[in-house]
């Protein structure tokens, strides 16, 4: 017998559905209080999470909102809409649903708020918003059911943590709520299931059919991948031959930069005019809208994308996706691949191009990974305390409250589960004092302790805090529209890339290539150009750091003999770094050392990914200069470290002692722009800096000199400040990633390989090629100035 309820059943008999087990599951589970569902794209996660509520909402329901669905887009919230009017309307139900977020009119949202309807679909801010109203209480009182779509997505970042903290206060107010993550892609079931759980309740983990395997290759191209660089046009002939013999292609890229310079190539190598689109987060909402529109209509033959179409849109009749450049994570690349062939039971196609020779490696090790099932993700630490803070202040803005009350509500919360009341009283009182570098001035004494509740010391300042809600700090960004009245909007560049353009200047933007001509009002205002190749290349992007699994899985590739699945050009390559050197092992670190160019060259194959890479060198170097070794620069990528300089090494052992290496962090952290970064950005999390104020947003550089002028200060007069506290908490998580470097050290425990060789080696030529030097400005420098010096004047006669 079907479980589907009566007048939902003709609706499925007529177009021939029947339920998948996991669908039919969660409707036999739908009173249990937390179900996490983790099935593969295209198995009908969404309509599984809905059916419950369709069922319980009947064909003429009552007024009040029931369900909450929260995404991590805008957009695919206002997709799933559509694909829910399909069963309503069919099955001729009187549910209203509709969806509120950024992009959601005033006129609306005070309507939702008075009338809420059935089902909302919104986002992780707008529900934090929705949560600060006085009316709150009689909004989500009578709510039954939240759906968490892509939680995968969104407990990788403060925005899941925030979400958690709104849920925790959604709880208080509906005690009954049932809670229901929906995943395609989740490494650790367990950890996310105890993320989405009120603790210390349960959360039922329920395992769709993984359904069938991919059908994913590296694409082969007559060309080799070129020895550095990450554009991969050496295989455009070969992508356009893909495009033409498929439906619709997905071409990602894993930042913006490659995709606008990917597109503007394969643009100008399509000679059959297909209909190509490009897609990503610096465009314009109208420029990304007609791209999707056109894509849901079928009009396009490929699109060149980035992360924004990682998540679950429906774009239509995708049958392969490309990934250029090495994924760099196995769990994206798997959410990459998922949106072709996007039906149950019917294998994505997908094709991986390594944007150079290294990331031929990294390619094959990833599709080991996902034919092993092998997804990464590293463990998630404690519930970020400057969410916290920000959740005090809307919790606040929402009316009185006892602390006692909100220690406990906020402990329910699984990233918070371990929170000790230590310290969430030191975010109270932060956010009532500023705390004590900061008590002194009013505009930091935001709240107070009135007849034994915390209340708002200014009503008016609710709507301050309203303003600011939010995770996401915006990068400093520029608009970039046509010029004239009226001038079509392209979308946004950098603020630090916008200063580098003079006028005349020509770059990529959504796919074209403009001609700078001025900033208007803090516009970029530009004119279309016929030149075919841009003097400046394009915008900045970010890059991914290669994940732990992946690295792990590199080093195991490095040790098979003779590397049947690798290209031979590849395989070549690495045979003649194993006669002429070594091959970094897992348990071993790799140095290698040799003269080239007049200079001595030190390259530490750690491994570690980008980041850490990065945060190596600068410390190595630290140490160099301590050693009188005269460092002269560096460039790291995600697997090595490459160090240049006056004096050879000749045991570089004594450089990765690990207490040495932190207290070196420690020392170099405490005057680096790296801490003044990152402390804005919590600052600006925790509520101490305004990025709204009065309506108005703040540009970059007023909050940064804000934030400037408060983090000298307290590192004056109040070094041990809460906020700097978590600053260095999160710099040594993120931009530095001394996480990784740490691991590296217990991984191969003090057995270091130097290596001691009379020319470059094969596997550190290409970092000779790598962008993004760094120079080291110390004694060897000065040393190198006074030797040129004295060669001038030697030559001139005057020695």
């Amino acid at each position: 017998m079907s479980p589907l309820p009566p007048f939902l059943a003709p609706y499925f008999d007529a177009r021939g559905w029947t339920l998948h087990p996991h669908q039919e599951e969660m409707l036999a589970r739908a009173e249990e209080p937390a179900l996490l569902l983790v099935a593969p794209t295209g198995g009908g996660k969404t309509l599984a999470g809905f059916l419950p509520t369709l069922a319980e909402l009947g064909p003429a329901p009552g007024p009040g909102l029931h369900t909450l669905y929260i995404s991590p887009l805008k957009a695919l919230a206002a997709d799933i809409r559509r694909n829910l009017r399909a069963p309503i309307e069919g099955a001729g139900l009187a549910i209203r649903v509709e969806d509120r977020t950024g992009d959601t009119g005033s006129h609306v949202r005070r309507r939702q708020r008075a009338d809420p309807p059935h089902i909302l679909l919104t986002t992780p801010e707008s529900l934090a918003l929705l949560l600060s109203y006085e009316d709150a209480p009689r909004i989500f009182a009578g709510l039954q059911r939240v759906i968490v779509d892509e939680i995968h997505a969104l407990a990788e970042s403060k925005r899941g943590d925030q979400l958690m903290l709104c849920l925790a206060r959604l709880q208080r107010l509906a005690p009954g709520l049932r809670r229901v993550g929906l995943s395609a892609t989740v490494e650790d079931p367990p950890a996310l299931a105890r993320f989405l759980a009120a603790h210390p309740g349960p959360c039922r983990v329920l395992m769709a059919d993984p359904g069938p395997d991919p059908d994913i290759a590296m694409l082969e191209t007559e060309a080799p991948p070129p020895w550095a660089g990450g554009g991969g046009r050496h295989a455009i002939p070969e992508v356009l031959a893909e495009i033409r013999r498929h439906r619709t292609t997905l071409v990602f890229h894993n930042t913006r930069a490659q995709a606008e310079l990917f597109f503007h190539a394969l643009w100008l190598a399509n000679e059959d005019d297909l209909p190509i689109g490009i897609h990503h987060g610096s465009l314009s909402r109208e420029q990304r809208e007609r791209v999707e529109a056109a894509m849901v209509s079928g009009a396009l033959r490929a699109i060149v994308c980035t992360g924004s179409l990682d998540l679950g849109i429906d774009w239509g009749d995708v049958d392969l996706v490309i990934q250029v450049g090495a994924p760099k994570n196995v769990k994206r690349l798997v959410q990459r691949i998922g949106r072709a062939n996007h039906r149950y039971n019917a294998p994505s196609k997908a094709l991986l191009v390594p944007a150079n020779r290294f990331e031929v490696v990294e390619c094959l090790a990833a599709l080991e990974a996902v034919r092993d099932h092998a997804l990464d993700g590293e463990p998630r630490g404690p519930g970020p305390r400057d969410v916290l803070c920000q959740h005090i202040l809307v919790t606040a803005a929402a009316g009185p409250f006892g602390a006692d009350a909100l220690y406990a509500e906020v402990t329910s919360a699984g990233p918070y589960a371990a929170l000790s009341r230590a310290d969430f009283d030191a975010c109270l009182d932060f956010v009532a004092t500023g705390g004590y570098a900061l008590r002194a001035y009013d505009r930091w004494q935001r709240i107070r302790l009135k007849e034994g509740l915390w209340q708002l010391r200014d009503p008016r300042t609710a709507q301050v805090i309203r303003m600011n809600i939010g995770t996401i700090i915006d990068t400093e960004v520029l608009k970039v529209r046509m010029r004239g009245r009226g001038g079509t909007p392209l979308g946004e560049i950098e603020e630090g890339f916008a200063a580098t353009l003079t006028p005349g200047d020509t770059f990529l933007m959504a796919g074209q290539v403009v001609r700078y001509e001025g900033l208007h009002e803090m516009t970029v205002e530009v004119t279309r150009n016929p030149g075919r190749d841009p003097r400046v290349a394009t915008f900045n992007g970010t890059k991914f750091a290669t994940s732990t699994l992946l690295t792990h899985r590199i080093l195991e590739l490095f040790q098979q003999p003779g590397w049947p699945d690798l290209p031979r050009h590849t395989a070549d390559w690495l045979a003649l770094q194993r006669e002429v050197s070594r091959l970094p092992e897992a348990d071993r670190l790799l140095v290698e050392s040799f003269p080239h160019d007049g200079r001595e060259h030190l390259c530490i194959y750690g491994f570690a990914g980008r980041n850490a890479q990065q945060t190596l060198g600068l410390l190595l170097t630290k140490r160099m200069e301590e050693e009188r070794l005269s460092p002269l620069g560096f460039v790291a990528t995600d697997y090595a470290t490459l160090i240049w300089g006056l004096e050879a090494v000749t045991d570089p052992a004594p450089l990765f002692e690990p207490d040495r290496l932190r207290e070196g962090l420690e020392g170099w952290l405490a005057g680096n722009a790296v801490m003044k970064r990152t402390f804005r950005n919590s600052a600006i999390i925790a509520g101490l800096i305004e990025r709204t104020h009065m309506g108005r947003r703040r540009t970059g550089k007023q909050a940064t000199f804000s934030s400037d002028i408060l983090y000298d200060t307290l590192m004056r007069h109040d070094p041990g400040h809460l906020l700097l506290r978590i600053t260095r908490e999160e710099a040594e998580r993120g931009l530095v990633d001394f996480g990784r470097i740490e691991e590296m050290l217990a991984r191969t425990h003090g057995r270091i390989d130097a290596v001691r060789l009379s020319r470059v080696t094969p596997l550190a030529a290409p970092l000779f090629l790598e962008m993004g030097r760094v120079p080291v400005e110390g004694a060897g420098r000065q040393r190198l100035m006074e030797e040129q010096a004295a060669a001038l004047m030697a030559a001139a006669g005057l020695s």
